[in-house]
């Protein structure tokens, strides 16, 4: 455990010395409610910003998990005020679900179903129902997967479709983002839906939610992970027909511990140990196509080349995790290595030490970019501080095995 000295310390020094406070101190909205819709990286605020789905429940998660591990109330209170903050004004009442974005007022501006934004609501729900013990919050995440199931679930083919209009009407346009496909499936919904399920089965031992988590893990070790490359496959059409040539690095490496985790939720040991064994070709294929020399990890390529060779915060941050979860699965020392050194470049590099909280992105010679935000509708403290809660278990967990 040579390579980890020092590491739970360092890890845990960021998530309560910096990523927290920060959203404590800039992100809460005492103007108009709820949370900031955009920060600057100078920390100047645009009090009119629109406030998204997504930076909403990504913050009534941290919050909700940073209370259970530590049992502080003022991380009670924020997950409080997210989760309040979301039902009144993300809930839609008229035909239930929740809107993809408000304005600086609670005003709905955007009432698409994405089925990626619903999930990390379910997700956000449970944690915020085993943090709080309210029966409300775990009411409203089962009223919410019971309404994807009827709405989204393809039972011919499997899977879910991607985006509903506001009546639950299947979208003419199905993508998540500007920057993704036009297609019926993706990877990112189905990874974020695995994630939520698994959550909500924590606190919900339904037969049907465990159907459809084992169908989930099936469909990532089917026909989501290419069996060539160890690489996701990004996006679909209704079939499962692969309709992109790109990797996702991030998402790799994210997607391989997030697979086994799902997996040991489920409980169907056939499943975990398939699972386990393509999560640690995942995190192969990542290491040796996607890290630089510095330890960070580049954002995108295809078969041929890299086409993207910024070092984006989260991919940092789900790195340190895969890597970590890729060596208590493998005992390759040098996935521990990797590990170590993700967490080093995002403290030389990604950390703002002057203004607080993570560049969102920098370039590969390490200059932070300016053209994002420190937050905005994608710019939360969910995977920074989840890799931090990660860490932190994980290396307990190892200390104690190896009696430190």
């Amino acid at each position: 455990m040579r390579l980890v000295d020092g590491l739970r310390e360092r890890v845990e020094r960021e998530l309560r010395g910096d990523i927290l406070p920060f959203w404590l101190n800039y992100a809460v909205d005492r103007e108009y409610g709820g949370f900031r819709g955009q920060i600057a990286n100078d920390l100047t605020i645009d009090p009119l910003a629109h406030k998204g789905l997504i930076l909403n429940a990504r913050i009534l998660w941290t919050f909700a998990k940073a209370y259970k591990v530590y049992g502080d109330d003022v991380y009670l209170r924020t997950a409080r005020r997210a989760y309040e903050y979301l039902r009144r004004y993300f809930w839609d009442v008229e035909f239930g679900g929740v809107y993809w974005m408000v304005d600086h007022l609670g005003n709905p501006v955007e009432t698409k179903k994405r089925i990626y934004g619903q999930a990390f609501t379910v997700y956000a729900l449970a944690e915020y129902a085993a943090a709080s013990a309210e029966k409300e919050p775990l009411e409203m995440a089962i009223a919410l997967h019971r309404k994807i199931e009827a709405a989204s679930h393809d039972g011919k083919n499997d899977g879910y479709f991607e985006t509903y209009e506001r009546d639950w009407k299947l979208a003419g346009e199905q993508r998540l983002s500007e920057v993704d496909m036009d297609e019926k499936k993706s990877m990112n919904t189905h990874l974020h839906l695995l994630e939520a399920y698994a959550n909500l089965l924590r606190l919900w031992n339904d037969d049907g939610l465990r159907k459809r988590l084992r169908e989930l893990l099936r469909i990532f070790l089917d026909h989501i992970i290419d069996p060539e490359t160890h690489h996701f496959r990004m996006f679909f059409d209704e079939v499962w027909r692969d309709r992109s040539d790109r990797f996702s690095f991030g998402h790799d490496i994210e997607g391989s511990w997030l697979i086994c985790e799902a997996a040991e939720v489920l409980g169907d040991t056939a499943i975990l140990e398939e699972t386990r064994k393509a999560a640690v070709r995942m995190a192969q294929a990542v290491y040796q196509q996607a890290v630089d020399n510095d330890g960070g990890l580049l954002y995108e390529g295809t078969r041929k080349e890299l086409i993207d060779t910024d070092k984006h915060w989260w991919p940092q941050a789900e790195a340190v995790v895969g890597f970590l979860n890729a060596y208590e699965l493998s005992g390759r020392d040098y996935f521990l290595k990797a590990s170590q050194n993700s967490w080093e470049f995002i403290e030389k590099y990604i950390v703002d030490h002057q203004r607080g909280e993570w560049y969102w992105k920098v370039s590969r010679d390490g200059t932070p970019s300016n053209d994002k935000y420190k937050v905005d509708p994608w710019k939360c403290p969910y995977h920074n501080s989840r890799t931090c809660f990660e860490v932190m278990e994980r290396l307990d967990k190892l200390a104690k095995k190896h009696g430190a």
